[in-house]
């Protein structure tokens, strides 16, 4: 069965080198309008939570969300995918220190011109403001995650430190639990708790 997931993995190797014939007759086939560039996978099971919340079907809707290996590629993907490639509409979303790689990356002159949606800090540091340091441990609990959570606080390198930025760091600490996180804090957050950039991102789809 295709699905845009098919894209996505294609659109991906296109960008490390591959024909990228397949991405293009994928698109066509399933209607690709728009592509969301991220940054790594966090990003995506965050964007992807709050779409499915609110009961969005990105794929029906022809929006493809692409996380990108890194904000260094953003060039390369928005040469093979916007106005220049296959003439997809291209959005970002971006930490607020790999801004100037978006900038340098996506051409303003192209129409329609391509937005970024900028965390300040990062995703992560936008969904812990969000719910606060109070809420983020109940995940944390409920995650059976609290041991290893106060093992961490105990380390040399986190005494002093405010709580929101050790949460920060801890989510970042262990293979697949940022991407674990982003999904489970999106989907603990009030309608009005969605952080501004990710809120705008949705809503501009």
């Amino acid at each position: 069965m295709v699905d845009m997931r098919m894209f996505r993995d294609e659109v991906t190797g296109w960008a490390g080198g591959g024909s990228g014939g397949p991405a293009g007759e994928l698109a066509e086939l399933l209607g690709v309008r728009t592509v969301v560039l991220l940054e790594g996978l966090s990003d995506l099971a965050a964007v992807e939570a709050l779409a499915a919340g609110r009961g969005r079907d990105l794929a029906a809707e022809g929006v493809c969300v692409v996380p990108m290996g890194g904000a260094m590629s953003v060039g390369r993907y928005a040469g093979l995918l916007g106005p220049s490639g296959l003439g997809l509409r291209l959005i970002g979303l971006c930490d607020e220190r790999e801004k100037p790689f978006f900038d340098r990356g996506l051409n303003p002159a192209w129409v329609p011109r391509p937005s970024v949606f900028v965390c300040t800090a990062d995703l992560e540091d936008e969904l812990i403001r969000a719910l606060g340091v109070a809420r983020i441990e109940e995940i944390v609990r409920a995650e059976d995650e609290l041991r290893a959570w106060q093992t961490f606080m105990r380390q040399p390198a986190q005494h002093g430190r405010p709580r929101h930025q050790q949460l920060r760091r801890f989510i970042g600490t262990k293979k697949g639990r940022k991407i674990r996180y982003g999904r489970l804090l999106v989907e603990a957050l009030a309608p009005d708790q969605v952080p501004t950039p990710l809120d705008d991102l949705l809503a501009s789809l």
